[in-house]
């Protein structure tokens, strides 16, 4: 004969009836649960259903007959990277690593882009954009700024994937309140736990994911956003005088950083519905994707590389908006300095608060 095992939703613990207060009780961490609401949970429960996350494929755009014969392929012989220019560009360095590349070919093969988001940021406007990221960094080495100097600057389209789909979300978190209490033997501490359920419908559109494996994602999502509405149709001609690195990271490879971006979205979007509670985590999620589809575009980043010490550091500048991301040197002997000069005073503060509050 099969028994049915209950178990506490707060802690996972086996819990039973207790006849005394006509509920079920957790023996471990003393929850209470009346019968309904035990029903509801389990009926709850019954109904989750695991994630469904599909995309079909739109970009199917092909190169019409000799829309590419003006641009060709340079491949770069250290890291292998592929960067598609026009018939005019000489020999070039990698942006990616700096080496020199060389032309191999006429492009062919790959998927043609069905959008594009012009530069509307110039060579001149991504220096001063490196200019204006110095300021204010009050860790940087002064002499940064005077001895170090720029080894490359390119303006590339970068491919990205785009992703729409609408979400139908069934989600659950759980919720706690804290009260605290005191009479003249004892501090009591009296936490309440909830289940909180949030069904509902999202939109997304155009989640975009970089299409290349030499870029760090974190670095574009960094540079994001890009407004679509400056997005026009591909032409060849955009191209002229940039350049544009080649996909090598397919639609179907680059799903699963598309699903993240899009549950992680959903989760914070229906969490951002609840008020009123200490603490609010996330307990069973479950999307199911509707009318999904990906489309296939090409966004401008100016990517620049300097070198300081020997060391060498790049930068991203959003060609369209201007944002800029990138990391710096720290002058150590300034760090210790600002180290040694707020210590006491933190040390101070420290003891001032734990006064005040023990007092």
């Amino acid at each position: 004969m099969a028994m049915k095992e209950y178990k506490c939703p707060n802690c996972g613990g086996a819990i039973e009836f207790n006849p005394n207060i006509q509920k079920m009780k957790c023996p471990y961490c003393d929850s209470e649960f009346d019968m309904s609401t035990l029903k509801a949970v389990e009926e709850d429960g019954q109904q989750e259903q695991a994630d469904s996350m599909h995309w079909e494929n739109k970009a199917s755009g092909t190169w019409a007959e000799g829309e590419a014969d003006h641009l060709s392929v340079y491949v770069c012989q250290s890291c292998g990277g592929e960067i598609v220019g026009d018939e005019n560009m000489a020999a070039t360095s990698c942006p990616f690593c700096g080496n020199q590349v060389v032309m191999m070919g006429k492009l062919s093969g790959d998927l043609r882009p069905d959008f594009v988001i012009p530069f509307k940021i110039d060579k001149t406007g991504a220096i001063e954009g490196l200019k204006k990221h110095y300021k204010g960094k009050r860790l940087l080495p002064k002499v940064f700024k005077t001895e170090n100097h720029l080894d490359e600057i390119k303006g590339i389209y970068v491919p990205f994937w785009l992703f729409d789909t609408d979400v139908d979300a069934h989600l659950r978190y759980k919720g706690t309140k804290v009260r605290m209490w005191s009479d003249s033997r004892f501090n009591y501490t009296e936490t309440s736990h909830f289940s909180i359920i949030r069904d509902g419908e999202i939109g997304f559109e155009r989640v975009p994911v970089d299409g290349s494996s030499k870029i760090d994602d974190n670095l574009m999502e960094s540079i994001e956003p890009f407004h679509f509405a400056d997005a026009v149709d591909f032409q060849t001609a955009y191209l002229a005088g940039f350049l544009a690195d080649k996909y090598d990271v397919t639609v179907d490879d680059s799903v699963g950083r598309a699903n993240t971006r899009v549950k992680d979205s959903t989760i914070d979007a229906f969490r951002n519905t609840i008020s009123g509670y200490g603490s609010v985590i996330p307990e069973h999620t479950s999307v199911q994707f509707k009318n999904s589809s990906s489309k296939y575009a090409l966004y401008p980043v100016w990517l620049l590389n300097t070198t300081w010490n020997g060391k060498k550091y790049t930068f991203a500048m959003n060609g369209q908006t201007g944002k800029f991301v990138g990391d710096l040197p720290v002058d150590k002997a300034a760090f210790f300095k600002y180290v040694a000069i707020f210590t006491p005073f933190m040390s101070i503060l420290c003891f001032l608060i734990l006064m005040f509050v023990f007092s």
